[in-house]
Order: C-alpha cells, then structure tokens, then sequence
C-alpha cells in the first residue's frame, strides 16, 4: 500500500564517524530527507532527528531543496530504497490540439527498481492524469523523516485531583 506526501523537502548531507561492521572507526557522509518551511528549519529538523542516531559527533555539510515535492511512501518492510522518478505529464492544448509534455519529480520508496516502477504505476493508476515514466534512479539517501505533529501539552494535568 503507498502513501503520498506532498511538502517542501530538503536534501540534507551528514558527516560523522561511523562504527563499520569489523569495529573500526570510519568518516562517512549520508544523505536524508526532511519536510521543513526553510534551510534554518532543515538544519534545525536534521540536527534534531540525527542527534537520536549518532551519539558522537557530527556536522550538515549540505543543505538543498529537493528536486521533488512529493514523495511516495511504501508500508511494505522489503522497501528500503529510495528512488528519483521523472514523469512526463501528457495533455492536449485544446486551442491549438497539440500535445504539451510537462515533467515532474518524485521520490519513491520501494525494494527495488522494479517495485519502484511498479508503485508508481500504483500511485498514478489512480488518477486521470496520461503520463510516461521517463526515467527512475536509485539514490543514496538513508531515510526520510517527515514533520510530524508536537503532542500538546496541555492534557498533562489530570482534570480532577482530590
């Protein structure tokens, strides 16, 4: 099953040292994905979703908005990936009849290549909209992490006390 997301992303770009699988200590840059309204705010959202991964050091070493606007969500467990998908959007000019081609971003995430393809093809199957995948690209981002909503804090209080 997907879930679409439509937002303003941010490509953001971490470097730390990482503990590699034989112990020893490595410098690495990793990639991920946050929703924010600004560059402050995406510097501000990785350092807060990074600091609960990493307990060393790390810097952002790169900040930029995200070729895309939506992004298409897998629930399934294999889907580990994330892929750069371009669409060609078909419509007809209905004064001159002449087909216009206009093309749009997406990130997707699936297991692979092929579950790319196939959720896209899930996702825009349910719309009205003539298209063409036009090319899909595996990435090397980790993860993506969505804003979600603060809890309120006003209900800490229990209404009655005796």
């Amino acid at each position: 099953m997907m879930r679409s997301r439509t937002a303003t992303w941010f490509e953001c770009k971490i470097r730390y040292e990482k503990t590699m699988e034989d112990g020893m200590q490595k410098k690495v840059t990793e990639a991920y994905v946050v929703d924010a309204l600004s560059f402050s705010e995406a510097e501000e959202r990785i350092i807060e979703e990074m600091s609960s991964y990493i307990s060393g050091e790390f810097n952002v070493t790169d900040i930029k908005k995200a070729p895309y606007g939506e992004i298409f969500f897998s629930d399934q467990e294999m889907a580990d990936r994330w892929y750069k998908a371009k669409l060609q959007f078909i419509t007809l000019d209905e004064k001159t009849e002449k087909e216009k081609r206009s093309n749009v971003n997406y990130l997707v995430q699936a297991g692979s290549f092929n579950g790319a393809v196939k959720n896209l093809e899930e996702v825009m199957g349910g719309t009205m909209i003539d298209y063409s995948i036009v090319s899909v690209n595996e990435t090397t981002l980790m993860d993506v992490f969505e804003h979600l909503a603060k809890a309120s804090k006003q209900d800490d209080k229990p209404e009655f006390e005796g």
